[in-house]
């Protein structure tokens, strides 16, 4: 499937949005392995890791094969998209 930069965008952020709600719920709950979580506080988290690896997956083919189809170095596309939403590291 083709993408656009803006697309590529717009799941980055997605991602991003999803990294930092499963660091506030670890925030949140504190360390698993300092504090017992309830059954439902670990669901959450759960759930919210699973939905941050998917989209971080997802980012990750979509660069690619912007990359692939733009005829550009994977490298230079992920700068370019790091610059786009702020990512700096």
């Amino acid at each position: 499937m083709a993408h656009t930069f803006d697309e590529l965008v717009a799941k980055q952020r997605a991602a991003d949005e999803a990294h930092s709600r499963v660091r506030h719920l670890r925030d949140a709950y504190g360390p698993p392995a300092r504090t017992q979580w309830s059954a439902r506080q670990t669901a959450t988290w759960e759930t919210a890791w699973r939905a941050w690896r998917d989209l971080a997956r997802d980012v990750r083919l979509a660069v690619t094969e912007y990359a692939r189809a733009e005829g550009r170095p994977l490298h230079e596309v992920e700068a370019e998209l790091r610059r786009a939403t702020g990512n700096h590291g």
